[in-house]
């Protein structure tokens, strides 16, 4: 996760998603990568299609 995305202003915009929420996205959505061994997928917060609420 990251601090958010900067608008055509330049101000920065704060993530909707924080760490630990059930995401719902599409298959074909972000790109996997490896980090110490680890698989994660990594995608924009645009390519989300809801957050799971319980």
């Amino acid at each position: 996760m990251g601090p958010g995305k900067k608008n055509d202003k330049g101000e920065l915009s704060a993530m909707s998603v924080k760490v630990g929420d059930r995401v719902l996205f599409g298959k074909y959505s972000g790109q996997t990568v490896k980090v110490d061994g680890d698989e994660l997928l990594v995608m924009k917060e645009d390519d989300l299609f809801a957050v799971v609420v319980k």
